[in-house]
């Protein structure tokens, strides 16, 4: 009988410091990412982590928690925006260039309509 608890507090206490660990990181990444916070706050933040991490980390969840979700959803629409120059620029023609392209094709007796319809559409998507 000692074993099962054994293993339940195991699973228990595992989880807990997972989580604790996933809050301690989220909290680091936001204090980097925050440009409105001055670099002494920021080391405030950071040292009352490291001497009081359970109570610093509940009171930074608290205080900076709305912020948080604002830095987190603007990193992500810059990365997106970062993600899709670089695929435009990867990919280099436009819809209306491949479906000239295509139409050249076409009228050049390379491809069928069947086969341009298929282009044509695979562009527009």
């Amino acid at each position: 009988m000692s074993n099962f608890w054994d293993a339940m507090w195991l699973i228990v206490s595992t989880f807990v410091f997972i989580a604790y660990l996933m809050i301690l990181f989220q909290i680091v990444s936001d204090l980097f990412r925050d440009n409105e916070l001055g670099g002494g706050s920021k080391a405030i933040w950071l040292i009352c982590l490291i001497f009081l991490p359970m109570l610093t980390a509940l009171i930074y969840v608290i205080v900076r928690g709305g912020g948080m979700a604002k830095r987190q959803m603007a990193a992500l629409e810059r990365t997106k925006k970062e993600t899709d120059a670089y695929i435009r620029e990867v990919a280099g023609k436009s819809p209306a260039e491949q479906i000239a392209d295509a139409k050249a094709l076409l009228d050049a007796g390379t491809i069928t309509e069947d086969e341009f319809a298929k282009l044509k559409a695979k562009a527009l998507a």
